[in-house]
């Protein structure tokens, strides 16, 4: 009876090692982790856009031939931050891909806009102006850098609810299901474009 005991307690002590490798504590933790750096993503993208109305308002008066240009930065930073991401929706491929396409129209119209005002050496000039345009270009440093983290722990997310032992507690205990990574709608879109703001 005691060897039948210490049978039974060995078999429960090797189920319960058994139970711990096999994702019941790292897929979570590996999806929270993923959610945190969405987190970051949509905390860059907020900045941008939070900059881009000062970025107008600087520009407005002095460049009045790239109205067009203004009103399709400002229109796109108006779509940009209609469309949002939760936690919740990072599986969702559809709706990934069109929080991606706006935020990429809204990045090359604002490298549109930049771009233009090397015609005018008083926007140059102007201190606010190259206050914003060093802003503007961290920030989509930041991005760039957020969303490669993101994506990492999204691959790491991903692949451990598919090797073995994480993914029995992945599919039977959580219900797991791949996460979507950040990717460019166009071939290096997601790459701050390169501005020269010097005069010739």
């Amino acid at each position: 009876m005691t060897r039948f005991a210490s049978f039974r307690v060995a078999i429960v002590a090797a189920a319960a090692m058994a139970l711990s490798a096999c994702g019941i504590n790292s897929v979570p933790a590996a999806e929270e982790n993923a959610k945190a750096k969405w987190a970051d993503v949509e905390a860059q993208f907020q900045r941008r856009a939070n900059l881009i109305p000062n970025l107008v308002e600087v520009a407005q008066g002095a460049a009045e031939n790239e109205r067009t240009i203004l009103t399709e930065v400002t229109d796109a930073r108006a779509r940009a931050t209609s469309v949002n991401i939760d936690a919740a929706d990072l599986g969702d491929a559809v709706k990934m891909a069109e929080f991606q396409a706006a935020q990429n129209q809204l990045g090359q119209g604002l490298g549109r806009l930049l771009a233009s005002f090397e015609a005018y050496p008083q926007i140059q000039s102007n201190q606010n102006f190259l206050a914003l345009q060093s802003q503007l270009e961290g920030t989509e440093n930041r991005i760039a850098v957020a969303i490669r983290d993101y994506n990492e722990a999204v691959r790491e997310y991903n692949t451990t609810i598919r090797t073995f032992p994480d993914t029995i507690g992945a599919n039977i205990i959580h219900g797991a299901e791949p996460l979507v990574p950040y990717e460019a709608a166009t071939e290096g879109a997601e790459v701050a474009p390169t501005i020269d703001m010097t005069s010739n």
